[in-house]
């Protein structure tokens, strides 16, 4: 098995949560996805598990953060185009997520920010590896 991604986010409303990253495009794993938690597929790697809060405490004896007004993680999906960046905010505010932070435009990345509706801080960008500085 390649290695694959799976980042756990706890929730507080679970069918709330599926929807809003449904209506980013991404799909949702059936076979591993029950009222406790829902396999997000982001890609054939990258899995986000949106699990209950109730439920992801089972698995840490830490308190969970309000990612409302703490920050907890950034994560960060590169993007083929500029376009498809824009059009992923695009989409996350209108299944109501926040448009979080200008535009970034470093001329060899371009990025945007949205919040989920828990609060998790996702950074979206393109990159042109052939445009880096070299300085």
């Amino acid at each position: 098995m390649k290695t694959k991604i799976f980042l756990n986010l706890a929730v507080k409303d679970l069918n709330r949560a599926v929807k809003f990253f449904n209506e980013l495009g991404f799909s949702t794993n059936p076979k591993f996805t029950n009222e406790q938690g829902a396999c997000i597929v982001i890609s054939d790697n990258i899995f986000t598990m949106l699990l209950v809060e109730e439920f992801y405490q089972t698995f840490t004896p830490k308190k969970i953060c309000d990612s409302t007004t703490t920050s907890e993680v950034l994560i960060s999906l590169s993007m083929e185009s500029r376009e498809k960046v824009d059009e992923t905010i695009e989409k996350a505010v209108k299944a109501g997520g926040t448009d979080y932070q200008e535009a970034k435009d470093y001329g060899w990345m371009y990025q945007r920010t949205f919040l989920d509706l828990d609060g998790h801080h996702w950074e979206v960008f393109f990159m042109d590896e052939s445009q880096i500085p070299t300085n």
